[in-house]
């Protein structure tokens, strides 16, 4: 979708984040925007940093069919078409998968997967009365790769992305297109907002996590929003996000064993190399 000015833009998980950026980045870019989230506070507030005030405000559990096939409905009647969804909400959760808990597989699940389909089956028969239109949904490097501890996550992702890449293929030569996105390490809350009960090492609380991923994230959310609006301009059917995303995706493709039984192992030595520079800072 070269041209985004005077477009609809639909996009769920807006209230910070990934979502924010790209409801920001989407209406400085010409794009009138319907946001959605759960958090209605957080929808508010991105709203305000949309200046030109092309924006409408829906609440919406992604895991919800019904309220996902509602906004659908709501953004068409409010704006008088929708051109692009992009499916961004997603959660996680830090847990074995053998004790992961149902509900909380089922919580993740919903949102992360549940959440993408539901997202696209609602969308698409607007879309198809455009002229042009796309889809964006967002997986993860954890979509080509896997990390122990955090299965769930990996699960959902891996699964959005088979999704995306078979839809790719059914809506080749439509009016549609669609890109799977799989961002790197990105300052956003999800870490600390995960539901957390242990990594592989249960020494590791979910602090330490948390500041890890501060530390390691390379990229701002606009950063990141920015390289995903030039993807969706240049119809990329597949965006990278970040120097990191794309040395993990070179490193899988090199040494697809190798490198999974890497990223297998303990890496707990990061946690207590990054708690020893905090300290030696604070003496």
């Amino acid at each position: 979708m070269k041209e985004l000015s005077n477009k609809v833009a639909a996009v769920t998980g807006a209230a910070s984040g990934i979502g924010r950026a790209l409801a920001v980045g989407l209406a400085k870019a010409g794009c009138h925007v319907a946001i959605s989230d759960v958090n209605e506070n957080g929808l508010q507030a991105t709203a305000g940093m949309i200046e030109n005030g092309m924006v409408s405000i829906h609440r919406v559990d992604v895991a919800r069919r019904e309220e996902v096939y509602r906004y659908a409905a709501e953004v068409v009647e409010q704006h008088g078409q929708v051109d692009m969804i992009i499916n961004n909400a997603g959660v996680a959760l830090c847990e074995t998968l053998e004790d992961v808990q149902y509900p909380d597989f089922e919580w993740l699940m919903g949102i992360n997967l549940w959440g993408v389909i539901y997202g696209c089956k609602a969308f698409l028969p607007y879309l198809k009365q455009r002229p042009a239109a796309h889809i964006v949904n967002i997986s993860s490097v954890n979509g080509l790769f896997t990390n122990p501890g955090s299965g769930p996550y990996c699960t959902s992702k891996y699964a959005v992305r088979g999704f995306t890449e078979t839809l790719i293929q059914e809506l080749k030569g439509t009016n549609i297109k669609v890109s799977c996105v799989h961002p790197g390490g990105v300052k956003t809350d999800i870490a600390r907002n995960a539901r957390f009960y242990k990594t592989v090492n249960p020494d590791l609380k979910h602090e330490d996590v948390v500041r890890l991923f501060d530390r390691l994230a390379s990229l701002r959310a606009d950063q990141a929003a920015t390289i995903i609006i030039n993807g969706i301009r240049r119809n990329k059917v597949r965006i990278l996000v970040g120097h990191d995303a794309y040395i993990f995706d070179f490193l899988k493709r090199l040494f697809p064993v190798g490198f999974q039984k890497l990223m297998g192992m303990d890496l707990s030595f990061l946690f207590r190399w990054h708690a020893k520079k905090r300290c030696a800072k604070t003496e």
